[in-house]
């Protein structure tokens, strides 16, 4: 497995030190945060998305991703949502990421119209993504948290290029044990994220092994399947004031994964 690190913990920090970081610390790649308030967003004009690749590729350092904020179960006209979407996988395919990111978003829709939704625009942009080189992955996060969540709406897509990112905290809040969690995921995983917490009620975050998320667990899973992709650290320090910061706890969090990896082996 590989390691990366999402620049949520890091929203304002330059690509270079970004680059340095991931280099400085063993990360393989980083998901970068798509954001107007960040140094990376659709905004960026054709000559500074080949500065960005350029930076992380002279590192050997792989943009793993597109962290866009397009919701696809949103209700409303699916046009603005496709146009996010369609904006943020032109902007991985000029980076070279493979991946962008979006949200379920579903809000007080009934479970099956929120699939219908999500499903029906995922549809829509995944030819395009094909297209392009990219896959759009859908988080199991809010009306989707869990696993079998997210597998329900893809299985409606049926669509390589629209893919699953595995959050891990996301899951966990929905009662679902990470042996669960992989079965339902896998024909469509593109990659899992991992973070730590206090708690249920506290999600403030906190240095991987530090909390109660089942990152053990995770990885023996992930292990026991010969599961060969990316796990990426999402410390959310941009929602979070009070937590540490990021880089001087990026040693230690590669470290604890490179050792749950050698005991799950």
């Amino acid at each position: 497995m590989r390691f990366a690190f999402s620049t949520l913990g890091v929203p304002t920090l330059p690509v270079d030190e970004v680059v340095r970081l991931a280099s400085e610390y063993g990360y393989h790649g980083v998901e970068l945060r798509a954001s107007d308030e960040g140094p990376v967003h659709t905004g960026l004009t054709a000559g500074e998305r080949s500065r960005v690749a350029r930076q992380f590729a002279k590192a050997g350092v792989e943009i793993l991703t597109v962290a866009a904020y397009a919701k696809v179960a949103a209700p409303g006209d699916d046009d603005p949502v496709l146009d996010e979407i369609g904006a943020a996988m032109k902007l991985a395919a000029d980076l070279g990421a493979p991946f962008v990111r979006v949200f379920p978003g579903g809000g007080d829709l009934t479970a099956a119209e929120a699939d219908g939704v999500a499903a029906r625009r995922l549809a829509a942009a995944a030819p395009v993504a094909g297209d392009l080189g990219v896959r759009v992955l859908l988080e199991t996060h809010d009306s989707h948290r869990g696993g079998a969540d997210v597998a329900r709406v893809l299985g409606l897509v049926g669509h390589h290029a629209a893919g699953a990112i595995w959050d891990v905290m996301h899951t966990w809040l929905a009662e679902e044990q990470p042996s669960a969690t992989y079965p339902v995921l896998a024909p469509y995983l593109g990659y899992v994220q991992v973070k730590d917490i206090a708690s249920a009620t506290d999600t403030t975050p906190l240095p991987l092994g530090a909390g109660v998320l089942p990152l053990a667990e995770t990885i023996e899973v992930l292990s026991r399947a010969e599961w060969e992709g990316w796990l990426c650290w999402e410390y959310e320090k941009r929602w979070y004031d009070e937590a540490a910061e990021l880089p001087g706890l990026l040693e230690a969090g590669r470290e604890h994964l490179a050792r749950l990896l050698v005991e799950s082996a």
